[in-house]
């Protein structure tokens, strides 16, 4: 994790991050920019001038949040409505984006769309998991990165996620393709540097997002540190030069602890935290 200084440049008066468009500009590309951190990422974008092509599976939250950054702002917004794990997702991504000048490209779509314990879970439904944060992911990543190496310029930003720093039960695949994501990021961050893209995987902890709360999970457990969407995409985009993982919403600490060792008490007494913030179903 770099703990440099910030490279990023920020607006004194908001606090906000100001992209240099011609960096990472004209245009970014959002998957999963419908909601949650995906739509601050879509209004903080779009404020610096950005245009945006924002994917999601979800026709209404797409259409809503184009609607209010158009709105806000006056930039160009062309939505996708796709599922991410469906075949060949990049052909849909290409039809609208092939063309445009892709300075940007944020992977926010890695969502656990299934918890369940290992051994009488759904291998069907598990590889689901696998295709979204990892398939699909390498995919959509390969394309724009290839663009933005041959062009000298650009960034990346993949989304993580603490649990990719220790195994749970019942998100066990989740976790997994959670840490592969951060070593992923790190490797292609070696690759990229030389050629002026920048690539930063931004790991997040409870964000009090609207998966979050579909998920059940109790946000309001007394010491709970709880991220709010705007001010992690405001985190993001300034650090987006300090890769190649920077921990967002102040869960660096948790991070570390998470990476030491012995991990058979770490990863119990983690599990016997956990179930505190789940429903009584759960």
């Amino acid at each position: 994790m770099n703990d440099g200084e910030t490279h990023g440049v920020t607006d004194g008066e908001t606090g906000g991050a100001v992209i240099d468009k011609d960096r990472y500009g004209p245009w970014a590309v959002i998957a999963g920019g419908s909601e949650g951190v995906g739509a601050s990422f879509a209004m903080r974008l779009a404020e610096a001038g950005l245009n945006l092509v924002l994917i999601a599976r979800k026709p209404g939250p797409l259409a809503e949040t184009a609607a209010a950054v158009r709105a806000a702002t006056g930039v160009e917004v062309r939505t996708i409505e796709l599922d991410l794990i469906a075949p060949e997702p990049l052909k849909a991504i290409r039809a609208v984006t092939d063309g445009l000048e892709v300075g940007l490209m944020i992977f926010n779509a890695g969502a656990n769309s299934y918890g369940h314990e290992f051994v009488t879970g759904d291998l069907e439904r598990f590889q689901g998991v696998i295709d979204l944060n990892i398939t699909a992911q390498l995919a959509i990543t390969q394309h724009f990165g290839a663009l933005m190496k041959e062009r000298g310029r650009g960034g990346i930003i993949l989304v993580g996620s603490l649990a990719g720093f220790m195994g749970q039960a019942q998100i066990s695949i989740y976790s997994a393709v959670k840490a592969f994501g951060r070593i992923f990021a790190e490797g292609l961050w070696l690759e990229l540097r030389e050629h002026g893209v920048d690539v930063l995987e931004l790991v997040l902890g409870v964000t009090r997002t609207p998966a979050m709360a579909r998920a059940g999970l109790n946000m309001d457990m007394p010491g709970l540190n709880v991220a709010e969407p705007d001010d992690i995409a405001r985190e993001g985009l300034e650090h987006l030069a300090d890769g190649p993982v920077w921990v967002a919403g102040g869960n660096r600490v948790a991070a570390e602890k998470r990476s030491g060792f012995p991990r058979a008490k770490m990863v119990a007494g983690a599990h016997e935290a956990m179930k505190k913030m789940l429903p009584p179903s759960s």
